[in-house]
């Protein structure tokens, strides 16, 4: 075949994603700084390509470039008002090396107020404005705010667990203390629709610190006394009780128990003593747990089903106090990081950014979910959390249900292990996808490959995404995510997922085959039982359908390139659906009437880096090119 001499520029080169991303952080950094943040106040990275590709993903078309950065604006804003305190004249101090992130499932005083209502798993994370006392009663009362809200909230106390521990003078529970509550509910006063207060709770979570010594009198004299080991079920037979300190070494799943308790939840919890002795505990905690009366259980006496022979479960009486550890941040280098040299300077903020402070937890685990700049390959080492990778898969691999892909970008490639939960929820993807992947994991391989650092990723995180840029419709909606090139430009090009317009398809080769529709994948029809999918290594069962699988020719003037493409994509080439194509009369003669047709495709190099590896047998081992996304023009 014949191609043009590729006269590409450096602008040409460049990817107009990633360009876009770096326009919209630069509008929506802001000048000054925040006095409640350790740094200045702008979006991660992170955050600007997983609002972008959402919004891509929920609008394949009529989105402008000003609409999407409006939108990005607005969303930035909202959560820079709900994530930044309140000021307010209310008296909330908590020191800012103590502030923790908020949990998932929390919900702020001022949105009770707002919405009139209040689930019984949320999370109210809270501290004591004032503790008093009902005038005329005995009834004792928390005045709670939070550092979120500019409304406080009172909570009726539980009267047989709190009491003692709510003495206006000697109790534990006295303003400024911080505790954490849930399995709330909401009681507005007759006539005044604006006055709310919490019914009691028996989930109700208070937090120490060891560094003050009020609390450290509390710990040391009341739970340090006992271990597990001093744990006897004859001494608990006769009223024996026990207050415990511990570790917690281990959180398991949610369990959900309904033969037996009639549809309770549970979740394991294993502890570890300052002995050495491990114990499972059935309740929820943080790091460091102090349980005061908790309920003794034994596995022989128990409905619940246990391996140990003694276990503690959350009891009526039971008191829970957390003492979570103290959020430690790490200075990281910027100027350390991997940067291409066709980028601009990585000083680019003002030019005085020249480290960021991340969180690092206990293990010494950095999470880079906030981290202002794009993450490359080369930057990867031990103990990360929170980072994104952007490249396109080179390869792909299965072992044991596990789906392996290899990512590769302008500074490397690496194996990535995906941890898939039910159903796949990827969508179609495959070797030279351009994707986007956040919510990354580092740690070390116990044997040493290539590298010694294995990549994972969960799918079932809040904060993970996956985005295969390559089959999103917008790709080639939004004008702002690509720029148009030729097919004489897909052998110099460092773009991995090239927009192209063709006004020539010539040469169609039409099959019919069965696909897998959650992963998109071509299926053996072969098989002698229940369908596998050879790609995802699930059981289909009923989720085949009939989809075309098509080889064809395409040009633009500059060049002529044999082309595959299946399922969705196949369609829109052909201009019909599989159901119609099977009704035709003359299957043969109807791609012909295609050939003046022209088309805006995005396309991928789909040549595995293994020799004969294909998970496409429709012989087609010569063909380099995929059409991933394809719309008429």
């Amino acid at each position: 075949m014949e191609i043009e001499e590729s006269n590409l520029t450096d602008e040409d080169k460049e990817d107009l994603f990633l360009k876009f991303i770096e326009h919209a952080k630069s509008i929506l950094s802001i000048e000054e700084s925040d006095p409640y943040q350790d740094s200045m106040s702008f979006p991660s990275w992170i955050w600007i390509a997983n609002r972008i590709l959402r919004t891509c993903a929920a609008y394949s078309s009529g989105v402008t470039p000003a609409i999407l950065l409006s939108e990005l604006a607005l969303a930035w804003s909202e959560q820079s008002r709900m994530q930044a305190p309140k000021k307010k004249s209310l008296d909330i101090s908590i020191s800012r090396k103590k502030r923790r992130e908020k949990f998932p499932n929390t919900v702020t005083i001022d949105s009770v107020y707002e919405k009139k209502f209040l689930s019984l798993n949320s999370v109210i994370e809270a501290v004591i404005i004032d503790a008093f006392t009902l005038t005329g009663t005995v009834i004792h009362m928390l005045c709670l705010g939070d550092i979120w809200s500019s409304n406080t909230i009172d909570l009726y106390l539980h009267r047989s667990k709190f009491y003692n521990i709510a003495d206006p003078c000697n109790g534990i529970l006295k303003k400024g203390r911080e505790v954490l509550l849930t399995g709330c509910c909401l009681r507005v006063t007759a006539g005044n629709s604006r006055r709310i207060r919490l019914l009691p709770t028996d989930y109700f979570v208070i937090l120490l610190d060891e560094d003050e010594d009020d609390d450290a009198m509390l710990l040391g004299p009341q739970f340090c006394s006992d271990s597990f080991s001093s744990i006897s079920l004859d001494n608990v037979a006769v009223g024996a009780s026990y207050s415990l300190y511990a570790r917690i070494e281990n959180i398991g799943a949610l369990e959900e128990i309904h033969a037996k308790c009639g549809g309770l939840q549970r979740k394991k919890i294993t502890l570890v003593d300052n002995y050495g002795s491990r114990l499972n505990s059935y309740c929820g905690g943080s790091n460091i747990l102090a349980l005061d009366c908790p309920f003794v259980a034994s596995a022989k006496d128990s409905s619940l089903e246990a391996c140990d022979e003694i276990f503690l479960e959350y009891g009526s009486v039971t008191k829970l106090y957390l003492v979570p550890p103290t959020p430690h941040k790490e200075q990281y280098l910027v100027g350390l990081g991997f940067r291409s040299v066709d980028t601009e300077p990585i000083l680019r903020i003002k030019n005085q950014l020249t480290q960021v402070e991340l969180p690092c937890d206990s293990y010494g685990s950095i999470n880079f979910r906030n981290y202002p700049f794009r993450f490359y390959v080369a930057d990867l080492h031990d103990k990360m959390t929170g980072i994104s990778l952007y490249g396109a898969v080179k390869d792909t691999k299965v072992s044991k249900g596990m789906l392996s892909i290899r990512i590769e970008d302008e500074s490397g490639a690496t194996w990535v292990k995906l941890h898939l939960t039910g159903h796949w929820s990827l969508g179609r993807l495959d070797t030279g996808h351009t994707i986007f992947i956040s919510g990354l994991s580092t740690s070390l391989l116990a044997s040493y490959d290539e590298c010694n650092i294995e990549l994972s990723w969960h799918a079932d995180t809040t904060t993970s995404s996956f985005f295969t840029l390559s089959c999103l419709p917008a790709l080639l909606n939004y004008s702002c995510l690509h720029r148009l090139s030729k097919l004489c430009d897909l052998f110099t090009s460092k773009i991995d997922t090239m927009v192209l317009w063709v006004d020539q398809a010539e040469n169609f080769h039409v099959e019919m085959r069965f696909m897998h529709t959650p992963c998109g994948h071509l299926l053996d029809t072969f098989s002698e039982h229940d369908l596998e999918c050879r790609f995802c290594q699930r059981i289909c069962g009923a989720e085949i359908q009939c989809a075309f699988s098509v080889r064809m020719a395409i040009a633009d003037g500059t060049s002529k390139v044999l082309v595959k493409c299946i399922g969705q994509t196949a369609a829109e080439m052909l201009q019909i659906s599989p159901e119609e194509f099977h009704t035709l009369s003359e299957q043969i003669i109807y791609p012909s009437s295609l050939e003046s047709e022209k088309y805006t495709v995005a396309i991928v190099n789909c040549r595995s880096q293994i020799p004969g590896k294909n998970f496409e047998q429709y012989h087609d081992d010569c063909i380099e090119w995929e059409v991933t996304s394809s719309i008429k023009s």
